[in-house]
């Protein structure tokens, strides 16, 4: 009886590892960008996802063109990140089989209150960035690729220069480390709204720069392809991908606020 009674014990604690373990697997991995992170976005929204689906969300957060690279790998089984014509890119590339606008904030240019450059007063977003190229201020850029760097980069061509010297320093860096060194060293740098308003190390950096159309900054949910990666939780990361496009998941970012200002603005097509 004895021996009995221990089997017994043992299998059931057995099929109870087994019961965690199966629990265990309900998760996605999400490849997503600094921002999001960084801004305390997914922080308070997935665990609303999770209490209704029984599904927890893993997030890698990289610069978005690792978020890509780390997708196309089939390493991540969703996808969110803020670069349109690189999504759709993406989609094009078969790589994912829908890609779908979830939530927009903005960019901004913060730097030195005594601002050296005078971009407080420019006229466009090429003028603020003629005036800090022209005036040979520092700069820090993330440099990493990622949305918020393509942004950037695209925004020195518009303005026609060509972003080099010893004023531009270029880091390798996600947002949050980028404003601090820019904050260390009195720069100018280019920021989504989101993470500037979370960001809790501003020194005497201030937002200088705001509220040209070319600083709208969209993000998109995309679904993974499961032709090139049959492996992945495809059903799982579908009712991600779905929530966040619902009426429940829009109304979470759109009540997500950090010091009473709101940080994303819901619009799911």
């Amino acid at each position: 009886m004895k021996k009995t009674a221990i089997v017994t014990s043992a299998s059931l604690l057995i099929l109870a590892w087994g019961g965690l373990a199966l629990a265990d697997n309900d998760y996605i991995t999400l490849a997503s960008t600094t921002s999001t992170e960084n801004s305390g976005l997914f922080e308070a929204i997935i665990p609303q996802f999770t209490d209704k689906t029984d599904i927890d969300v893993r997030v890698v957060a990289v610069g978005t063109g690792q978020a890509f690279e780390t997708a196309r790998r089939g390493d991540a089984d969703s996808l969110l990140v803020h670069d349109t014509a690189g999504e759709e890119q993406f989609v094009a590339d078969g790589y994912a089989t829908e890609r779908q606008n979830v939530m927009y904030n903005d960019f901004v240019i913060v730097g030195p209150s005594d601002d050296p450059a005078g971009i407080e007063d420019s006229d466009s977003i090429d003028d603020a960035m003629q005036r800090i190229a022209e005036s040979q201020s520092p700069f820090a850029s993330r440099g990493d690729d990622s949305g918020t760097h393509r942004a950037e980069l695209r925004l020195w061509e518009s303005a026609g220069i060509e972003a080099d010297g010893d004023w531009y320093r270029e880091l390798g860096s996600g947002m949050g480390p980028t404003l601090n060194t820019a904050a260390g060293m009195d720069a100018y740098s280019f920021t989504d709204r989101a993470t500037w308003v979370a960001f809790e190390n501003p020194q005497d950096l201030t937002l200088l720069y705001e509220g040209d159309e070319a600083l709208f900054n969209q993000y998109g949910s995309l679904l993974i392809s499961e032709e090139q990666h049959p492996h992945l939780k495809h059903d799982l990361a579908e009712q991600w991908h779905e929530w966040l496009l619902s009426d429940e998941g829009q109304a979470a970012i759109a009540d997500y606020e950090v010091d009473g200002q709101q940080l994303f603005f819901p619009n799911a097509d």
